[in-house]
């Protein structure tokens, strides 16, 4: 059993670690990382349809003027990876089997980030979308596919609980109004999972199955 401590590089260990082991099924070609706190909100056909179907992975990318983002940069990473290469995002990914195989692969930056990023500097935010970032940008959508709540404010996204779910609340995470690109074509589903849930949710998320979600 290896000890994984929130905040630390033990949490990019693990996801390589799930990743290698996922990786020697050789019939998997996409592979999500999602908490116990995620839902999916659309069936598995649809999801393995859009997965499989896409000609890119998702992992959210970017780099802004934030002390959040930018400002976790550390200098020392130079000249192996500079300021303007410097990227944040979420850590719930989707990549393909080949990103999968070069990120368990890679050792040379994840190393740079074993050694310089530390808090408040967390590696499983900035890892993998810097390394992308670096070497495999056209095959990246740079964005989520699990969509989450912040407009609440603070460090944590909003938490939905039993009282939360219905079918209205289900179909306005599918359909927020958000457009993003999907094969390079504008599309409104952008998003395959959410967050956040409490244990408290899953008696009506059950309820659900056989109407709304389509299980």
């Amino acid at each position: 059993m290896q000890e994984v401590s929130w905040g630390s590089i033990t949490l990019v260990d693990a996801e390589k670690r799930l990743l290698a082991n996922a990786l020697l099924d050789f019939s998997n070609e996409r592979f999500v990382l999602l908490s116990e706190s995620c839902i999916p909100v659309f069936n598995f056909p649809t999801v393995y349809e859009y997965l499989i179907n896409s000609e890119h992975s998702f992992v959210e990318s970017y780099n802004i003027d934030t002390p959040q983002s930018a400002g976790r940069y550390n200098r020392r990473m130079a000249p192996h990876i500079l300021p303007e290469q410097w990227r944040k995002g979420s850590e719930w990914f989707e990549l393909n089997r080949e990103l999968a195989v070069r990120v368990v692969a890679d050792y040379k930056y994840y190393s740079i980030f074993r050694k310089h990023c530390r808090p408040s500097c967390y590696p499983d935010e900035h890892y993998i979308p810097t390394y992308l970032h670096l070497f495999h940008g056209s095959l990246n959508a740079n964005r989520t596919i699990t969509w989450v709540d912040w407009s609440r404010g603070g460090p944590h996204p909003a938490r939905y609980g039993a009282g939360n779910i219905n079918v209205d609340f289900i179909k306005a995470i599918r359909n927020n109004g958000t457009q993003c690109l999907y094969n390079s074509k504008h599309t409104s589903v952008c998003y395959l999972f959410a967050r956040k849930f409490a244990p408290s949710a899953l008696g009506p998320l059950m309820n659900l199955t056989s109407t709304v979600l389509d299980f």
